[in-house]
């Protein structure tokens, strides 16, 4: 165990978390509600630190992140723990499901190791929330730097701003999963404040500079209906800026989520068209095969990256037609 950063000491040896929105307020012998923070004898300590669950070598194209080191391998690690509960979790069992922490301790130094010989370009803190392993990312995150890789963050966005301001300095780009209106993250993903939190946190990434990409995940009368994903590109386009890549995404029914159908291709291309009518330069179709896999020119619709699934097939740092710039971030991987 290490002990946790971002917690205040309260009266009878409670604590307070601040690492995230819920602010969990947690008695002495207590858990968080991402059950890997534990009040110990009044102190917070984290119970995943360098006890990954998952470690794996990834194309950066997976996480989604299309415009950020392109054709790039990346370390991906997660822990177990999350501070939501979807119900449509895809990684529940170490989300959620999870019965104990991983016996096993994987120091940096390893991690690093293994980038090395892999020929990654960078890591990636995903699978489940980052937020919640954040002593053993931020550690991560600062050997890789001193070392020429990259860091990136797949994230719910239920972060503090505090937090984002600390990592800053280490982390590269984020790619944050925008799940639905305020009733959606308070009845499908039991978020206890609702959606604000997170549209705070993408406003502290963009201060921050750092490099944003968001995702949606449609799901079928949840969150698919054409006035809602107008809502949420307004938004994107209004604070993030119409710069920003957005991925609408396919649902396939998983964990407790099953009442729900696969999301039809059509559907996720309808909302693919009403961002990009709604002025976004960058909009993918993910979970499906699809042109909007790729990257099109804004202006002329001529492909400048193509892809298939998380395959780079021919890359073009600008429109071959009009000139048009790709809008990349971070060294460029492809030969």
């Amino acid at each position: 165990m290490k002990e946790a950063d971002f917690y205040r000491k309260l009266t009878g040896k409670k604590v307070r978390c601040v690492l995230c929105p819920r602010e969990c307020e947690i008695p002495e012998g207590g858990k968080g509600f991402c059950r890997v923070r534990k009040n110990v004898d009044g102190k917070l300590y984290s119970l995943v630190y360098g006890r990954p669950c998952s470690i794996a070598v990834d194309p950066i194209e997976k996480k989604p992140l299309f415009h950020f080191a392109p054709g790039s391998e990346c370390v991906s690690i997660a822990t177990v723990g999350c501070n939501l509960a979807c119900r449509f979790c895809q990684n529940w069992q170490i989300s959620q499901e999870f019965r104990e922490v991983s016996s096993e301790e994987v120091p940096v130094e390893r991690l690093i190791s293994l980038a090395k010989e892999q020929g990654a370009g960078g890591f990636a803190y995903t699978y489940t929330e980052p937020t919640v392993f954040f002593e053993y990312a931020f550690e991560v995150m600062k050997a890789a730097k001193k070392e020429g890789f990259y860091n990136v963050w797949v994230s719910n966005g239920y972060t503090s701003p505090e937090v984002i301001r600390k990592m800053s300095k280490y982390l590269d780009a984020v790619n944050v999963d925008i799940k639905g209106n305020d009733q959606f993250y308070r009845k499908v993903s039991m978020a206890s404040k609702g959606i604000e939190p997170v549209f705070e946190a993408l406003k502290e990434y963009k201060k921050n500079r750092i490099w944003i990409e968001v995702t949606n995940l449609i799901i079928p009368m949840y969150n698919d209906s054409k006035e809602e994903i107008g809502k949420l590109v307004k938004w994107i386009r209004s604070n993030l800026g119409k710069n920003t890549p957005v991925h609408f995404s396919a649902f396939y029914p998983d964990y407790k989520l099953t009442d729900a159908p696969p999301t039809p291709g059509n559907s996720v291309e309808t909302a693919v068209k009403i961002a990009k009518r709604m002025g976004m330069k960058w909009v993918y179709a993910g979970n499906l095969r699809s042109e909007n896999e790729s990257t099109t020119c804004p202006k002329c619709g001529t492909i400048i990256i193509r892809r298939t699934g998380f395959t780079v097939i021919s890359y073009n740092d600008k429109c071959p037609k009009c000139g048009t710039k790709a809008e990349i971030k971070g060294k460029k991987w492809i030969k």
